[in-house]
Parts: C-alpha cells; sequence; structure tokens
C-alpha cells in the first residue's frame, strides 16, 4: 500500500545512517512497524535527523564544533601537557624513589586522575556549555562555575609571564656567545664565579649547585632578566622592565590571534604547539644521551626505593601531581569538550590525551636527567646537586648545560622554542575556559567575541605588568601558591559532589548512553561517586595542612602577603556559597520547593511543581 507522507516526516526504507545510537533505536521501531503494513509519521516516532542532536531542554542555536577531531585532541594535549611536565615530574619522580613513586601516581591516575578526567569531558560535550552554564544540571552549584573560571582568569595573570620569560631567552639565545655562558656581563655582580671554577671542593660549604646564585647562568636569570637584585622584597616591585614587557606584548598578540575566531582558528595553532615539544624532546634526548655522565642521570631518575612508599610526602606529592597535571577542574576540558560532536566518543578521548600527558611526563625524565648526570659529571659533584625543579631548572641548570655544548646557539634556540610551545597552548585552553564560559552565560559577549577576547587578553596584560617588574618574581610566587592552590582542588571537590551525587551517577550514565551508545561501567559509576570525591578530599586537606608562610629562596615574605595570598584564594572559592544563596531566595515557592528548585536540572522544573522531585527520594542517593 502506497502512503502519502508530510514532507517533514519524509521517510526511507532504509533508516537514516547519520543518527546517534538512542535515535537509530527508534528508526529500527519505525521499520518493523512498516514491515506490518503500518506506517506512522509522529514526530514522536520519527525524530528529526540532526548529527547535532543535544540534550533535552538545550538550545536551538547551531554551535560551532572542531574542523577535525585531530583539533580537539592536540588542543586537549596540548593543554594538559606543559612546562610542569617538563620542570617538576621527573624531579618529584627522582627525590620520591625514582621508579617507585610510579606506583602512587598511575594509581592516583587510575582510581581518580582519568575519571575525572572523563567526567570533565562527557558532561561539557553532552550538554555543550561552558563551565558556568553546564551548570542547568543542577542550577545552585553554578557558582563552582564561576570559581574555576576565575581561577583560569588568575592563572593568565602569571602563566603568561612564564612564557614572555621564554621567549626573552629564545631572542637571546640567538647569538654566537650564549650571554649566561660567562661573567663580566654589565648584570654580573663582582662575586660571580665562571662555572668552570666550581667543583667538588668549591662547594665544600654544603650548598647544592643547582642553588648557588653566583655561576654566570643564575646572575643572568636573577640579575639580568628579573632584576632581583634591584627590589628589596615584595613590597618593593619598582616599575615593570621594558624587555620583558614587549615579550609580554608578543605573547597576548599570539594568544590572542589564536582564540579570536574560536575553535576553528586555535585549532588550528595546536598543529605547532602540541607537536613541537615531543620532536623537540626527542631531539634533545638523543643529544643528551651521548654525553658524559648522561647514563649516570638517567640511573639517578630510575633507581628504586620503595622505602620512599613508606612516607606519607610522597603520597601526597603523587596526588597533588596527577590532578594538577591532567588540568581537571579549570574548566578547560569542558569548555573543550562542548564544541565536539554530540556524538563524539570521548570515552576514548578521556584515556588516549590522560595516558599521552602521563607518558610524556616520564619520557621528559629521560631527556631531563640526561643533561643533569652530565652536569654533574663536569662539575665533580653527585646528581643530588644539580637536581631541581621549577624555574630553576629551566631558566638556570638546563641552559648552562646547554651553553658548554658544541653549537649551543642551536641547542639554546630548540630548547626555549620547546618551552615557548608548552607554555602557549596551555594558556590558550585556560584563556578558553574563561571566554567560552562566559560568552555562553552572557549572550551580548558571545556576539562580540572578537572584541570580548581582546578585553581579556588586555586584562591579563595589565595585571602581568606586575609579575615583571624587579620584584615581580614575588608577586608571581604568591599567585602561583594562591591563585590554583587549594581553591581549584576545592572547585573540582565541588564539581564531582554536584555531579555525582546531585544530579546523580545513574542519571550521568544514561546522559552518556545517550550520546555514545553505552553505558559507563560499574568501575567508573563507582570512582565517580565514592573515590574521585573521597581522592579530592584528601588532596584539599593535604593541602591545607602542608601549606606553609610564602617563600623565595632565602626571602620569607611578610606576614600580610599570605593574608592577600588567602584572599585572592577565597575571592573564587566564595562563589559557591554565595550563587547557592542567591539562587535560594530568587526561587518561588516553600522553603522545600526552592530547595527542589535549586537542585533539580532546569529542563525538568516543571515536575516540582508536580511534586515529583527525584532528589527527595532514597533511590536517588543510592544509585549507582
Amino acid at each position: 500500500m502506497n502512503i502519502q507522507v508530510l514532507p517533514e516526516h519524509k521517510l526511507s526504507s532504509v533508516a537514516p545512517l547519520k543518527q546517534c545510537n538512542v535515535e537509530k533505536k527508534e528508526v529500527e521501531l519505525i521499520l518493523v512497524k512498516d514491515q506490518n503494513g503500518v506506517q506512522y509519521t509522529s514526530s514522536s516516532i520519527i525524530p528529526t535527523p540532526s548529527p547535532h542532536a543535544g540534550p533535552p531542554g538545550s538550545s536551538e542555536e547551531e554551535r560551532e564544533t572542531w574542523g577535525k577531531k585531530i583539533d580537539f585532541l592536540l588542543s586537549v594535549i596540548g593543554f594538559a601537557v606543559d612546562l610542569a611536565n617538563v620542570w617538576r615530574f621527573p624531579y618529584l619522580c627522582y627525590k620520591n624513589g625514582g621508579g617507585a613513586f610510579l606506583i602512587p601516581y598511575i594509581l592516583f591516575l587510575v582510581i581518580a586522575g582519568m575519571p575525572l578526567f572523563y567526567m570533565e569531558l562527557a558532561l561539557g560535550q553532552y550538554n555543550r556549555e561552558g563551565a558556568a552554564t553546564v551548570w542547568k544540571i543542577c542550577p545552585v552549584f553554578k557558582g563552582v562555575g564561576y570559581t574555576v573560571i576565575l581561577i583560569a582568569l588568575y592563572v593568565g595573570f602569571y602563566y603568561n609571564v612564564i612564557i614572555a620569560w621564554s621567549l626573552h631567552y629564545l631572542f637571546s639565545s640567538m647569538t654566537s656567545e650564549l650571554p649566561w655562558l660567562n661573567c663580566g656581563n654589565s648584570w654580573n655582580s663582582v662575586n660571580c664565579t665562571n662555572p668552570k671554577f666550581i667543583n667538588g671542593s668549591f662547594l665544600g660549604n654544603g650548598t647544592p649547585y643547582s642553588k648557588n646564585k653566583i655561576t654566570a647562568a643564575a646572575e643572568y636569570y636573577e640579575r639580568g632578566v628579573l632584576h632581583l637584585h634591584e627590589s628589596k622584597g615584595i613590597q618593593d616591585l619598582g616599575l615593570p622592565r621594558w624587555e620583558l614587557t614587549l615579550c609580554l606584548v608578543v605573547v597576548v598578540f599570539i594568544l590572542y590571534f589564536s582564540l579570536w575566531k574560536g575553535v576553528k582558528s586555535s585549532g588550528k595553532v595546536v598543529y605547532i604547539t602540541a607537536t613541537m615539544p615531543y620532536v623537540v624532546l626527542f631531539v634533545l634526548l638523543i643529544r643528551g644521551i651521548t654525553l658524559p655522565g648522561a647514563m649516570d642521570g638517567i640511573r639517578a631518575y630510575l633507581h628504586i626505593d620503595f622505602k620512599q612508599l613508606n612516607n606519607p610526602k610522597v603520597w601526597i606529592d603523587a596526588a597533588t601531581q596527577i590532578f594538577y597535571s591532567l588540568g581537571a577542574g579549570f574548566g578547560v576540558l569542558i569548555a573543550f569538550a562542548s564544541y565536539n560532536k554530540f556524538d563524539n566518543n570521548c570515552y576514548r578521548d578521556a584515556l588516549l590525551t590522560s595516558t599521552v600527558n602521563c607518558v610524556t611526563s616520564f619520557f621528559s625524565g629521560f631527556a631531563i636527567f640526561s643533561v643533569l648526570g652530565y652536569m654533574a659529571y663536569k662539575h665533580g659533584v653527585k646528581i643530588e646537586d644539580v637536581a631541581t625543579e621549577g624555574a630553576g631548572l629551566v631558566f638556570i641548570i638546563y641552559p648552562e648545560a646547554i651553553s658548554t655544548l658544541p653549537g649551543s646557539t642551536f641547542w639554546a634556540i630548540v630548547f626555549f622554542i620547546m618551552l615557548l610551545t608548552l607554555g602557549i597552548d596551555s594558556s590558550m585552553g585556560g584563556m578558553e575556559a574563561v571566554i567560552t564560559g562566559l560568552t555562553d552565560d552572557f549572550k551580548i559577549l558571545k556576539r562580540n567575541r572578537k572584541l570580548f577576547t581582546f578585553a581579556t587578553a588586555f586584562g591579563t596584560f595589565l595585571v602581568a605588568l606586575l609579575c615583571i617588574t624587579n620584584g615581580g618574581i614575588y608577586v608571581l610566587t604568591l599567585l602561583d601558591n594562591y591563585a590554583a592552590g587549594t581553591s581549584i582542588l576545592f572547585g573540582v571537590l565541588i564539581e564531582a559532589i554536584g555531579v555525582s551525587w546531585f544530579y546523580g551517577v545513574d542519571r550521568f550514565s544514561e546522559d552518556i548512553e545517550r550520546m555514545m551508545g553505552f553505558k559507563p561501567g560499574l568501575y567508573w559509576r563507582l570512582c565517580w561517586k565514592f573515590v574521585s570525591p573521597a581522592f579530592l578530599l584528601f588532596v584539599v586537606i593535604a593541602s591545607i595542612v602542608t601549606s606553609t608562610g610564602l617563600k623565595y629562596d632565602d626571602y620569607v615574605f611578610p606576614q600580610w602577603s599570605n593574608v592577600v595570598g588567602w584572599g585572592v584564594a577565597m575571592s573564587s572559592m566564595m562563589f559557591v556559597p554565595c550563587y547557592a544563596v542567591y539562587k535560594f531566595f530568587s526561587m518561588p515557592g516553600t522553603f522545600k520547593e526552592r530547595i527542589a528548585y535549586c537542585i533539580t536540572p532546569e529542563h525538568e522544573h516543571h515536575l516540582v511543581a508536580e511534586g515529583n522531585v527525584r532528589q527527595f527520594k532514597l533511590k536517588h542517593w543510592l544509585a549507582i
């Protein structure tokens, strides 16, 4: 029998293929009906095909998507793989028992790191919103979205400065003789000592080589670049240095033109910034292992000391490193995933990108410690005397080692290009989290994205000027300790509780099934509901208990600077309780109804009026 069908409900004898799995099931039902001689044209039976279908209650507005899947993967890898992978993990591994440190590190990766990573990607992809508006799933938690957006902005204030240092070093490397090779320059002190004359006997006073402040490389960093000797402390900053200001301007321009057109432009920049560090690390490793003493350095990096596992500090270091290394909680993963196609397999993406990040950390240790072994050999000292972390490693020790090699200019340029690319895509991720988070919330900003991107970039530039003054390193140290310390851990703890307990692991799993056609296994659901919140609570407590007053080398910060630091931390955390109170009082109805509206997804608010509140039933809280 030939049945006439309305144009908007055209059917074919073959099921459409461009649909997510849930819609495929509905199409199969129609085919069965058709075989029995009946064909329905109701839109409830035949959903309109859309490769970008969204969740219930989502806006009809078409959302921008990544040009290619590889753009998304490289952006996530580029954000997660940052300077800490090179300057922190190798030293932590060496200090905390070498190969034995990998036990708590991999354990925390599997039970907490990957589940949180997966959760954020799925949350952003399903709801197709930034870090603030994604909380339409549980409106009372929207404050945590503002918390992580503000933290991402704070990090941009000082992270861009480290990239500017790298750019300064890159420009300084373009000479026949590297400026940190010898003393006798305008910035050197009378105490400056040529590294050739420094050996084990010279360091007999017990100061490790890595903490020696009178080498040519150390003086170039502290006196030639930072001009730290011209400041008496955080209360005596001085004016911004013009050389670093120019470098910072270049960095901000790169960020702006990478982000102004959204993921269509940033997705292409990461082809260079995310892949270049791997090429350079490999080249540096090949060069490093050919140096005398390199194998001693690698043996020191890999030595296994299981006794260190009895030390609680080792477990705390592993937990915090996994958390900060993967970059969960800054709103970046949510923002990036929100531009995916609705049926993208974010489960596979989470496993792939988090594994690549951790393998990169381990691999970079070989490139770092082969050169540290060479430094120890050259100066006749132990590995522990040259091993260090942070800026001291990448701006003093490593450049000094490079300066003694044949073709030192080439190796210096290559190394600082790596630092530059490591930093740029991580900074791009942080700024994208701010831009996506706020443009999704305020439509006027979305309509003027280019202008808002410029305002954000310019705003971070103005605040960053404080970090490139004579005493700027003190401001940077304060921000580094407080802006994204306990506050980001607190933010992700609240986020995990909001998704797993208030929204519900079972409902979140159904959302993932809507996207990909399969539910997360019991392991992931247990991690989301119990293990990840417990892990985050442990790290938050450890962060508070182990926090001490601010120090930079021998300089102890005044007490008021710690108060300012906690003020910065609290300024972002306060959004959580403040927004919750605001939301409660802005809702209509009785006390109970207000609570219900606050914790019920926005597209289900009609159920509150009917008295059908899922969170008021024990079944909701027990579900896994």
